[in-house]
């Protein structure tokens, strides 16, 4: 076990990115606080330093530790939206995408202004009906999914799809955020990119906002690190700093949440005011018996729909104390909403429905607050 290669992600999510182990040397990395390098002759042969737009040693430690935990290499933006936009510059110009048609609103909302400007055409397929995605794929330049998907908890099956999408030579990408590299690893399954948003489980402390591309590609690494580098869309050395400082502790949030996200699914769908629960650990959930192949664990996400509609989701999202009504996902903290109030979520998504992000607090105070506020 003295082997690098033999140790657990929960190990490397610890050790990786860290500086040289010498005598008298941190044990963590320094912010590296600078917009300029001394260069070397001639011009970017040897010095890993040009200019912060080009490149940082924080990045660097960051995207290492990120890299190994999804097993490739990883370029880190200055934020998920930042990945994205760089993902679909991927696509050739007047290409097809087919993507889930419920996933990450923001996402959609890009690919459709790209798709109205003749950037590419634009396909959007229930991603846990694989038959759907695999006649899809015919024809297709580029595959984006989420698997859980964000907020339905959809579950897609990657092996399947992967292997159809490799063997018609359709490029294809996973926002990997709702599962982290812990649970879950879609370029052992042949993707050809990873997303994160990692201002959500990677930095794991609401402080941070990033985001990051995953690839074993030289030539797809190649167009992506030039991407941001002419774009702009990077992150700051302390922001990358913190979000490093964040993933050493990612095993034991993501633990904890998802163990309190399975007691809270199982009270939540035997409570009378919620209609359904929707998370892959739930025996009753259709994603179950294929998350359970192809994860290994179901995660501190869930959503539920309230059986009074969309007013009993309102209700319910006023009347919690512990629990914070919020947009975002993966911290320490317990967040909530009703995610339809946001203009550009999709309408596969029910009026009715409340994601819940479990943080960090005692299960039983969780669902002392929840229990008080359906009962409200």
């Amino acid at each position: 076990m003295s082997d690098p290669a033999r140790w657990s992600p929960a190990t490397r999510a610890v050790v990786a990115g860290r500086p040289a182990r010498e005598a008298g040397a941190p044990v963590g990395p320094s912010v590296e606080l600078t917009s300029t390098y001394v260069s070397w002759e001639p011009f970017g042969a040897t010095d890993p330093g040009i200019y912060t737009r080009m490149n940082n040693a924080n990045w660097r430690d960051l995207e290492q530790a990120v890299g190994v935990l999804e097993g490739g290499t990883a370029v880190v933006f200055g934020a998920g939206m930042a990945a994205a936009a760089a993902l679909f510059d991927l696509v050739p110009a007047g290409g097809r995408v087919v993507m889930a048609d419920a996933c990450y609103g923001s996402m959609l909302s890009l690919a459709g202004k790209l798709a109205a400007a003749g950037r590419f055409s634009l396909e959007l397929v229930d991603v846990s009906d694989t038959g759907a995605v695999l006649a899809a794929l015919q024809g297709t330049d580029w595959l984006i999914i989420e698997s859980p998907t964000n907020p339905l908890l959809q579950v897609a099956d990657l092996a399947a799809i992967g292997e159809a999408a490799n063997r018609l030579g359709v490029r294809w990408a996973v926002d990997n955020t709702f599962a982290t590299p812990l649970l879950q690893n879609p370029l052992d399954f042949g993707a050809s990119v990873v997303l994160h948003s990692g201002t959500k489980y990677l930095a794991g402390h609401s402080d941070v906002v990033l985001g990051v591309l995953v690839a074993r590609d030289p030539s797809l690494l190649d167009a992506i690190v030039a991407y941001r580098g002419l774009h702009g869309g990077i992150l700051g050395p302390m922001e990358a700093w913190l979000a490093l400082r964040g993933l050493r502790t990612l095993a034991v949030r993501v633990e904890r949440q998802q163990a309190s996200a399975g007691v809270l699914a199982r009270r939540l769908a035997a409570h009378p005011a919620v209609e359904r629960v929707r998370y892959p650990g739930l025996a009753s959930d259709p994603g179950h018996v294929l998350a359970a192949r192809q994860m290994r664990g179901f995660g501190g996400m869930l959503s539920i729909e309230l059986a009074g509609g969309r007013e009993a989701a309102d209700a319910l999202v006023a009347a919690v104390r512990l629990w914070v009504p919020a947009t975002s996902l993966g911290g320490v903290e317990s967040l909530l909403e009703r995610r339809r109030r946001i203009p550009a979520e999709p309408p596969t998504v029910p009026e009715n429905l409340v994601r819940l992000s479990v943080g960090l607090e005692d299960v039983e105070d969780l669902w002392a607050d929840l229990e008080q506020a359906l009962g409200a």
